[in-house]
């Protein structure tokens, strides 16, 4: 492997450079809220065929749901082509290793410990931070642009919303998923969805490519996951590590969140809820607010997996789990076979609605 640590390191002074605000920087974007998606797509494709074979190395850090530092991990990734490519993750404990060869099978080998959602994510928070072409085409989402704050903008924001229906009218949810870039740029350095925040500070550019040194997802003031790139290097195409070894385990279906091509992919409905219970406690000591949860839909349609990544209070994230545990969906459907899922999902709890 040659290093091209020094390459990235000098190319933060260009970036950084670039990054200052031009005279009029609303004059170089794009009216149209999709058209700034896709004028910043090619800059985030680190899947591309015209990518030359790379590694990358990762650090990261996991927090508790009171946002204290708990576990620390490292994350590597060995790019080949945009069907070969291995993933590595070590924490005390725990080891896991994914192998996606040419022929689309997927291996992996874990021992100790599982990985949390922000672990099994981090392809995604350093290397697709954008939203997914088939969220966009769904035809459920209004998309609007809004350069912000209006007088001396800074970003230019687009604020994608997914559209409603009650009793027939169509209507948009209040929340929306927003993707702030820099206007004379088009790097991306906020992304806002389910109540937190992803921060991407100490950008760089590799095969012309934007990425974060540093990423910060928060929940309000407080971090709730951090992960810092620490090199990239350039790889052999023939290197022995995308050949997963005689034990790894072949997974038949990979989870939806690994498959490239979603056209194919029916989501799974809700069939059956709980509804949390509001602690008396919390009541009195007016906690309030929204729980961040993650989960898993397995093939069953049952919950699995079930993490609190942020709350406003341990009792309500209890209460939250409680009640979402025994939620059952119709499974999701790849080319008619049933897939596992990851979801995430807000239960709010607002005084308002519970005197």
């Amino acid at each position: 492997m040659r290093s091209l640590i020094l390459s990235v390191l000098f190319l933060t002074a260009l970036v950084r450079g670039l990054s200052q605000p031009a005279a009029n920087p609303e004059s170089n974007v794009p009216k149209e809220p999709s058209a700034i998606l896709d004028a910043a797509k090619p800059l985030y494709d680190f899947n591309s065929p015209a990518l030359k074979p790379w590694h990358l190395k990762a650090t990261y850090q996991l927090y508790d749901v009171k946002g204290n530092p708990t576990e620390q991990g490292a994350w590597e990734y060995w790019w080949a082509s945009p069907k070969v490519h291995r993933s590595d993750w070590t924490r005390a404990g725990a080891e896991t290793t994914k192998w996606v060869t040419a022929d689309g099978a997927v291996y992996s080998k874990e021992t100790g410990k599982p990985l949390r959602y922000f672990e099994r994510t981090i392809e995604e928070i350093l290397l697709s931070p954008l939203p997914q072409r088939g969220f966009l085409e769904s035809g459920k989402i209004k998309l609007d642009l809004r350069m912000l704050p209006s007088d001396k903008p800074e970003f230019a924001c687009v604020f994608a919303t997914q559209q409603w229906s009650k009793l027939g009218t169509p209507g948009f949810m209040p929340l929306a998923d927003k993707y702030c870039f820099e206007p004379a740029t088009m790097a991306l350095r906020v992304a806002y969805s389910h109540q937190l925040m992803r921060q991407y500070d100490q950008l760089v550019v590799t095969q012309g490519h934007y990425l974060a040194r540093q990423v910060m997802v928060k929940y309000g003031e407080e971090t709730v996951f951090s992960v810092a790139v620490n090199a990239i290097e350039e790889l052999k195409p023939a290197d022995t590590v995308f050949s997963p070894p005689a034990d790894a385990t072949l997974e038949r279906s990979a989870r939806i969140s690994e498959s490239k091509d979603q056209s194919n992919t029916v989501m799974g409905s809700l069939v059956k809820t709980t509804e949390p219970v509001y602690p008396q406690i919390s009541k009195m000591n007016h906690e309030q607010g929204v729980v961040v949860l993650a989960a898993t839909i397995g093939t069953d349609g049952r919950i699995h997996d079930l993490e609190v990544l942020a709350s406003p209070s341990s009792l309500l994230a209890e209460s939250a789990a409680e009640a979402v545990k025994k939620w059952e969906y119709k499974p999701c459907l790849l080319n008619g076979q049933p897939i596992e899922a990851q979801i995430l999902l807000n239960i709010i709890f607002n005084l308002g609605k519970h005197p």
